[in-house]
């Protein structure tokens, strides 16, 4: 048996990372108990990554295995095909199997930034398609549908904006009985008992639990099931974060440079630097609130750093640190060094190979994407052509100033 930390409730709580539950005392009670408990977070992969507003589940889930719990991480590779209508004014676009088959592969990859898949307590990767697949529609409206009222349903908030906008099909209203399913099945195969999402999920959630207890009336069983939900990482405006006016704060390296997921995180709304402190960090909450209130610009360095090293490795978030310091306290005349040998430009260094070695780009594409829409100069200049080759030759003193948008700096240095 895994050694159970028994204080994890308190600290859900006291870093405000419990916001809902179906049964919160039963909750604190299977916490203290002192033995695990299995518990899932389910997401759908509509997108071949994660960003920074997605995390929050999984930054809970890891205090969970940390404390000896088991966690299951479900991939929606069937509920995906429908699209969660929580929120959305319109049908979400319908993805293909293999669309998702490989969504769902590149995602695994970023999970193991927040959980252990070895060891004595591996967190488990499931596929709710395994187990759809295997379901007639007969057959799942006969055990599943008849405990649905339809009525009670569209109360629901996850339906508001599709009714409202008249456009709710059918198919959308088959989301919540098949996530619902989801906690069914897998408190059958897998002994979960707890299901955590972000507070966005709670109709959904909510279902699973009541579904449980119709079955338990249905079949004379006593399973018990319970939901919890974690605050949502909002701005002040009621917005989702994990998106800045440059686009999504990605968790993959090659959607992003270590400099923009540094500013990406340190643009976090004043009000918001507490929570994800507290979400990310281990920072004892004291210490978290007596900085915020002293100094919130110390405080949001502070979270941008400890959230990159947490993410991207500490070597990118010094690196992050270093060029943000040099770009915004000395303004910009101390421009971070990347240095080369000369023989790297003997024949030529094509510019998008040059941006991503500098790190000024995470990628080939969002070189060429720079360039085409005129984000990248160099020497003063604008680079028209993602085929442009860089030589020695155009060095002047042994170095080359390469800019990208208004603020990002890098000066190349040849030996």
């Amino acid at each position: 048996m895994n050694k159970v930390d028994t204080n994890l409730y308190n600290t859900l709580k006291e870093r405000g990372l419990l916001y809902q539950s179906t049964d919160e005392k039963r909750f604190k009670e299977l916490l203290e108990s002192g033995k695990p408990i299995t518990l899932y977070e389910g997401t759908d992969p509509t997108m071949d990554s994660l960003h920074i507003g997605h995390c929050v589940p999984y930054c809970v889930l890891r205090r969970f295995q940390k404390a000896g719990h088991k966690v299951l991480l479900l991939m929606g590779g069937a509920t995906a095909s429908i699209g969660d209508p929580s929120g959305k004014s319109e049908m979400r676009k319908m993805l293909s199997y293999d669309e998702l088959s490989a969504n769902i592969e590149k995602i695994k990859r970023t999970l193991s930034i927040f959980l252990d898949f070895e060891g004595e307590n591996p967190a488990i990767i499931v596929n709710n398609a395994d187990w759809f697949k295997n379901l007639t529609y007969i057959d799942f409206m006969r055990e599943i549908g008849v405990h649905f009222n339809i009525n009670k349903m569209l109360t629901n908030d996850i339906y508001a904006n599709r009714i409202k906008e008249g456009g709710l099909t059918l198919f959308e209203l088959g989301y919540m009985p098949m996530q619902a399913y989801d906690f069914i099945h897998l408190n059958r195969e897998y002994d979960c008992s707890v299901q955590y999402g972000g507070a966005d999920q709670w109709g959904n959630i909510a279902a699973g639990v009541e579904l449980q207890r119709k079955l338990n009336y249905v079949n004379g069983t006593d399973v018990e099931l319970i939901g919890v939900t974690n605050p949502l990482l909002l701005t002040p405006e009621g917005k989702k974060m994990g998106k800045t006016e440059k686009g999504a704060i990605w968790l993959d390296k090659d959607k992003i440079s270590a400099y923009d997921f540094y500013q990406g995180i340190y643009q976090t709304p004043d009000a918001c630097v507490q929570m994800m402190l507290a979400l990310f960090t281990d920072i004892p909450m004291e210490e978290i609130k007596e900085l915020c209130a002293k100094d919130i610009v110390l405080a949001k360095k502070k979270m941008a750093y400890e959230i990159t090293k947490f993410v991207r490795g500490e070597a990118d978030a010094m690196e992050a640190q270093k060029m943000s310091e040099n770009l915004f306290v000395n303004g910009g005349d101390d421009a971070p060094v990347c240095e080369f040998q000369k023989v790297d430009f003997a024949n030529g260094m094509n510019i998008c190979d040059l941006l991503v070695a500098t790190k000024l780009c995470a990628s080939k594409s969002e070189a060429r994407r720079m360039i085409e829409g005129g984000a990248i100069s160099m020497k003063g200049e604008k680079v028209n052509s993602f085929q442009t080759s860089v030589t020695h030759t155009d060095f002047e003193n042994g170095s080359i100033l390469l800019k990208k948008g208004k603020k990002n700096f890098i000066k190349v240095v040849i030996k």
